[in-house]
């Protein structure tokens, strides 16, 4: 007795899709992969639409990009009490900021290109520029005094993930490690001194009190 033939595929339209789907997606595209391979064709891939579908809910990469860090600071950033004291409001809200961050070093990599950011977190910016006017610092000052604070914190950010990432793929004594074992006590007696102590040194989370060092100086200077 002949078998029934199996069901076939109709052709048509992909599935419909959903912007929720759309960026939840791509969220695990950059965690798992990285921002550059984040791309509307993969991402068209993984959902199992087309790109022309996409462009439907997001105009190009950078709107997506947008709308991945909006989403990640209405999950993440939640607005601490703030203190008071200014220059404690502008410790409280950067650190706030870098321990969103710290968990998901992709947005700092997103971020640096100085140029794309969350609206959502702005209110976080108010706050450090806020807390240096009224410190004395003029506006224009203060912006430049948040702008340290960030370099700062996104520089902090990216050193220590890079090289988290590189540790986690080879267990040999690094490059630097090589050259600090065999350093001249003549010619570079300080580094000789903490050359046995430079790495777990320099592994200690320092952010909190290069941070008030920082603002510090900043405040010092008006």
């Amino acid at each position: 007795m002949p078998q029934p033939s199996a069901p076939r595929k109709t052709l048509g339209r992909p599935p419909r899709i959903s912007r929720e789907a759309i960026i939840e997606t791509a969220r695990r595209i950059v965690t798992e992969a990285g921002v550059d391979r984040l791309t509307m064709r993969r991402l068209a891939t993984e959902i199992g639409s087309t790109p022309m579908a996409l462009y439907h809910h997001v105009r190009d990469k950078e709107e997506l990009l947008v709308l991945l860090l909006d989403d990640y600071a209405t999950r993440t950033l939640r607005r601490p009490e703030i203190p008071v004291d200014p220059r404690e409001r502008i410790v409280v809200a950067a650190t706030t900021i870098h321990q969103a961050l710290a968990a998901c070093p992709w947005i700092v990599e997103v971020l640096t290109a100085d140029d794309l950011m969350s609206t959502s977190a702005l209110w976080f910016v108010e706050q450090i520029v806020d807390g240096l006017v009224e410190c004395g610092l003029s506006p224009d000052r203060a912006v430049h005094g948040y702008r340290a604070i960030w370099y700062y914190t996104a520089g902090e950010i990216v050193v220590r993930a890079t090289a988290a990432r590189r540790r986690a793929h080879d267990d040999r004594a690094t490059y630097r490690e090589q050259v600090f074992a065999d350093l001249d006590p003549n010619e570079l007696p300080r580094l000789a001194q903490v050359a046995d102590r430079w790495a777990p040194l320099t592994a200690q989370d320092t952010y909190l009190d290069g941070l008030r060092a920082l603002v510090d100086g900043l405040l010092t200077s008006r």
